[in-house]
């Protein structure tokens, strides 16, 4: 008798299960938004963790004060917060996409390239708390980038074609979140894209694609570029693109799409506009209901009430049952372990005995299992991957919350990997306030790995790693030469 089994969850789910649970936290979204209530929209972007780059009187002396009222209407509706949620992450992480410049808005001028809004992630090297910034881009017209900040050169300061936002302001604008379940594929199905213009594209159902609203959606791409009908693409993988045409009989008729009949060199395909992903692909929410990864109730608030009608039962979450840490048995009996006066403690033992049997471990001897058991939780907990996951989406709050709720705020952390997370996020925040400060454009050990000749003609050490002489900043040398190591109430 053959065995049916149940279908796997994709990866690609899971990671934005872990995404959605860990990367706006509630208090993030919770700040956020009574900052937002007030009209602090600087407030609500410090919230989300989000850097202004923005000079608004700079802004009105060049472009004139109704640009400056367009602007700072859209700041007022910006939601930095759902920005977060629904910027673009990658595998297997589901962090920022690094190194990306993102259109929110766009403002026309007359005679002159429009100005755009856009916000910018920091490269990978340099991606420490998963920080942003938010600023304007203006575009000369012999196509090379206008003004942009000095003092913190971005890898990739153009905006991106693929990833824009500035047609799908649901995703970001508060006062047009009811859009979010006609625009998101909520009311049809996902199926196969159409065959793609290269050999290499993924297999059919690889990934949930909204055909049917590709036609929609590539209406208003090609409005926005000053066309009514015309040839569009949709990137299907790294190396595959789909080459479709918008067509309609009359204007009174609903356009659909087809493939291009004709075949383009590669030049011209590339100079095609591009269906953005936002468009292109299911809203991962949207999945996340239908399989019963997650429910209503744990989305963004300014999400949930309009995919909550399509939700279904979350699936029970096989959760594991190690031992209780703060029960352990001891000389043959279960002994407690709990918080005492902000320290993790043995509660059934004396304090005098804790102390001869303190000093007996520094000669030698062997402990407790109550101190056996509270120096590895010290050392790796069982919350360890929560706080990996928070630590690694930039919560440095929220890790050193449970790190507080396990271990007591008066605890000084011992060698161990709880420690070393820590030490590795305190140490990687150094590397983004270097990027925003200008001081390094690129990473320090770029293009040094093997010991070879790196650019501008420094060598590094033989791991990849920079080789630190006279010419490094002293903010790099004082990272690499320090001897001592932060408690967790120095990591904020």
């Amino acid at each position: 008798m053959a065995h049916h089994l149940a279908p796997e969850i994709p990866t690609r789910l899971l990671m934005w299960q872990r995404v959605r649970e860990y990367a706006v936290p509630p208090s993030m979204i919770e700040t956020a938004t009574a900052r937002r209530a007030v009209g602090d929209w600087a407030g609500a972007c410090a919230a989300a963790r989000i850097d202004v780059d923005l000079d608004l009187r700079a802004v009105r002396d060049r472009h004139g004060t109704d640009l400056l009222h367009r602007l700072r209407a859209d700041l007022r509706r910006l939601a930095p917060d759902l920005l977060r949620w629904h910027m673009p992450r990658i595998a297997p992480d589901g962090r920022l996409r690094p190194g990306l410049t993102l259109c929110l808005a766009r403002y026309p001028q007359p005679g002159s390239a429009p100005l755009q809004l856009v916000v910018r992630t920091p490269p990978a090297w340099a991606d420490a708390g998963q920080r942003m910034s938010l600023a304007l881009w203006e575009e000369t017209g012999d196509g090379s980038p206008g003004r942009r900040p000095p003092s913190h050169p971005h890898p990739h300061p153009h905006p991106d074609r693929r990833f824009r936002l500035d047609l799908h302001r649901h995703l970001w604008d508060s006062g047009r979140c009811a859009e979010l379940a006609r625009r998101c594929g909520a009311h049809g199905e996902t199926c196969a894209p159409p065959g793609p213009s290269a050999p290499s594209g993924p297999p059919p159902g690889h990934d949930s694609w909204a055909v049917q609203r590709w036609a929609a959606e590539a209406e208003l791409l090609l409005r926005a570029e000053g066309w009514i009908r015309g040839a569009f693409t949709v990137r299907l993988g790294a190396r595959s693109r789909a080459v479709l045409e918008l067509v309609a009989p009359d204007d009174s008729h609903v356009p659909t799409f087809r493939p291009l009949r004709e075949t383009l060199p590669p030049q011209e395909i590339a100079a095609l506009p591009v269906l953005p992903e936002a468009a292109a692909r299911v809203l991962p929410d949207l999945e996340l209901l239908r399989t019963g990864l997650t429910a209503p109730g744990r989305l963004h608030p300014l999400v949930a009430p309009a995919l909550a009608a399509y939700g279904r039962e979350p699936v029970a979450a096989t959760a594991s049952e190690p031992g209780d840490p703060h029960r352990v048995e001891c000389r043959g009996e279960v002994h407690r372990i709990a918080l005492r006066d902000g320290v993790l403690t043995a509660v059934d033992h004396d304090p005098a005995q804790l102390r001869r049997e303190g000093l007996l471990v520094a000669f030698g001897g062997p402990p407790l299992p109550c101190l056996r058991a509270i120096d590895a939780v010290h050392r790796s907990p069982e919350a360890l991957p929560a706080v990996r996951e928070r630590l690694g989406h930039g919560d440095v709050a929220g890790a050193l919350a449970v790190v507080e709720g396990l271990l007591g705020p008066g605890a000084v952390l011992r060698d161990g990997p709880l420690r070393t997370e820590l030490e590795s996020a305190a140490a990687r925040r150094i590397d983004h306030d270097l990027f925003r400060s200008g001081l390094i454009a690129e990473h320090p050990a770029a293009g040094t790995a093997g010991g070879g000749n790196g650019p501008g003609g420094k060598r590094g050490e033989p791991d990849g790693r920079p080789r630190i002489d006279r010419h490094t900043p002293g903010v790099i040398r004082f990272k690499h030469g320090r001897r001592n190591r932060p408690r967790i109430c120095l990591i904020g």
